[in-house]
């Protein structure tokens, strides 16, 4: 079992995940980071090698499943989304018998969609950001791959995730560290007009281990919680969470720009009926996650744990 992005976000649960399962996990990323300890760590580039280079570690491992948790921004959009998945396509359809690949896509590949409207596989993607675009050049490579009997694999599309160990540029984890730190003071931010669905990591982590091993579902599949929640509502759940008072958090009027639309609601209905999957966690659990492991990070002053 081979996670790619093992030290990124979702990296880190799906490696705890896949062992605590009894697999044998394979950490995959450029650099070591402590999240990794305790896992047989391979630092390798696979977007800087060539498909040959990586299908023979993956050989040399004997791996039987790969996920790709990978994920770049900014002046590593191109390398990190597309060119890793064009050489690591390469790679498994030219070995003899390759490994089941798991692809993590994103509901930003759909682009923005009327409010109201259920965003379910069938939705033409029209993705209206370089982000989405990437990550949807990526995703039909393996798609196309996997309808040309080249490759065994699935591309999940993943609604934006909240709960333990957040990405600190995420924005509900970016506003929790700006709580944690300023504490009763409070702060001012910007909150988004939009609804959107978002979907515990642990909750997403169980649905893409559904699909490792289950290698007769449909290729693409849609992993959310089934709701468009008001972003304003998530953030009182976030504040909640801290203990802090509502007014601990200062609203400032500004135009907010985003990777996704005005809407989003994932209909989650094949990862039901072919996974036997559907999420467990409240938005209020998935916040007083998060909030415990940013607090815990670094303690509020006077903490004495």
């Amino acid at each position: 079992m081979a996670v790619l992005g093992a030290t990124g976000c979702m990296g880190r649960h799906l490696c705890a995940a896949f062992a605590a399962e009894g697999n044998h996990v394979v950490a995959v990323a450029r650099r070591y980071a402590p999240q990794v300890a305790g896992y047989r760590f391979l630092p390798f580039d696979v977007a800087g090698s060539t498909s040959d280079e990586a299908a023979r570690l993956l050989a040399r491992e004997g791996v039987e499943v790969v996920v790709n948790a990978t994920l770049g921004w900014g002046e590593e959009l191109h390398y990190a989304n597309v060119q890793l998945v064009e050489r690591l396509v390469g790679a498994l359809t030219a070995l003899p018998s390759p490994p089941r690949l798991v692809h993590l896509g994103t509901v930003h590949e759909y682009g923005p969609v009327p409010a109201g409207t259920w965003i379910d596989e069938g939705t033409e993607p029209a993705p209206a950001t370089p982000y989405g675009m990437a990550k949807l050049t990526a995703s039909r490579m393996v798609l196309d791959a996997v309808r040309a009997a080249a490759l065994d694999g699935v591309v999940m599309r993943l609604a934006n995730t909240v709960g333990p160990h957040p990405a600190l540029e995420s924005f509900f984890g970016s506003l929790a560290v700006r709580l944690r730190d300023a504490g009763a003071a409070g702060v001012e931010v910007t909150i988004a007009d939009a609804r959107r669905d978002y979907v515990d990591v642990r909750d997403a982590v169980a649905a893409v281990v559904a699909a490792a091993r289950s290698p007769r579902a449909d290729p693409l599949v849609n992993i959310g919680c089934g709701r468009a929640w008001d972003v304003r509502e998530l953030v009182g759940e976030l504040v909640a969470a801290a203990g802090l008072p509502p007014e601990a958090l200062r609203e400032r009027a500004r135009e907010v720009t985003s990777q996704g639309g005005n809407w989003v609601q994932v209909d989650i209905s094949r990862a039901g009926r072919l996974l036997g999957w559907a999420p467990r966690f409240t938005i209020g659990e998935s916040m007083r996650a998060l909030w415990e492991t940013v607090r815990a990070d670094r303690p509020l002053p006077g903490s004495e744990d």
